[in-house]
């Protein structure tokens, strides 16, 4: 999350009254203020409103989990449509990921997927191979192309995922998982890739894809998982390429040589 769309106390005022206004500086899709300290505003830039719409009702039907709470859902600011979500106590993990938050951020998923299963998004699989090969068609990187092809992986349909559960998306208070949030990219896919999204950037080693495995679902065996986080850094990979982003940290031979 990020500002692209600078706002300043009148344009808020029509909607809510609000003493301090402060920018956020981390992410890349959409602008996001915290107010008050108590409050995020989220403008989504360049967003289909059916995308939203199908946002809000993806976590009003997920509100027993710790997903933001929707204040106002009628906000226009230059043009643009936002959210108000009351803001969660916490910070998010920025290094030295503990067992503690592997095993909740695992649950919270399961938890997720549970609700989500078999339901349906306005957004179909962005995930999906062919979604993959036309993304690598464009980077014109023969690298990208060599993986893709050695990777033997069918992708199911399972349900709802989040697809962006990076640490930058999660806070704890005190070690304990407070919330999960911007579920922008949500869209119906695989929920083993969705876990697999979280192995990339939350697990630096295997001892840690082991414990996330654990706390998820036992019946996941490594052999298995393997394709998957594989297939998850190659996406990100080429997502952050193509956005002249660096990647260097999620390329898989790199980050879990234990597991080639």
């Amino acid at each position: 999350m990020g500002v692209k769309t600078k706002i300043f106390y009148e344009d808020i005022k029509p909607f809510f009254d609000i003493k301090t206004l402060e920018e956020t500086n981390n992410g890349e899709s959409h602008t996001v203020y915290i107010l008050d300290d108590e409050y995020i505003l989220k403008i989504y830039e360049e967003e289909n409103i059916f995308n939203i719409d199908a946002e809000i009702k993806l976590l009003n039907y997920t509100s027993s989990l710790c997903v933001p709470k929707i204040i106002k859902n009628d906000i226009f600011i230059k043009g643009k449509r936002g959210l108000l979500f009351s803001k969660a106590k916490g910070e998010s993990v920025k290094e030295f990921v503990k067992s503690t938050h592997l095993e909740q951020i695992a649950q919270f998923l399961k938890s997720f997927h549970k609700i989500t299963k078999d339901k349906k998004h306005d957004n179909l699989s962005s995930f999906g191979k062919s979604e993959l090969k036309a993304l690598i068609k464009k980077t014109e990187n023969q690298a990208f192309e060599k993986e893709f092809d050695s990777l033997n992986i069918e992708l199911k349909n399972d349900g709802i995922i989040h697809g962006d559960l990076f640490l930058d998306n999660a806070t704890f208070c005190e070690d304990k998982l407070t919330c999960v949030f911007d579920f922008s990219d949500a869209c119906e896919g695989d929920f083993i890739f969705d876990l697999s999204v979280v192995a990339l950037s939350w697990c630096s080693n295997k001892s840690d894809v082991l414990v996330l495995l654990d706390a998820y679902d036992k019946s996941i065996s490594l052999e298995e998982f393997i394709p998957y986080l594989r297939y998850a850094s190659l996406y990100y990979c080429v997502k952050r390429h193509l956005a002249n982003r660096d990647y260097d940290n999620i390329i898989f031979k790199k980050k879990f040589k234990e597991l080639i």
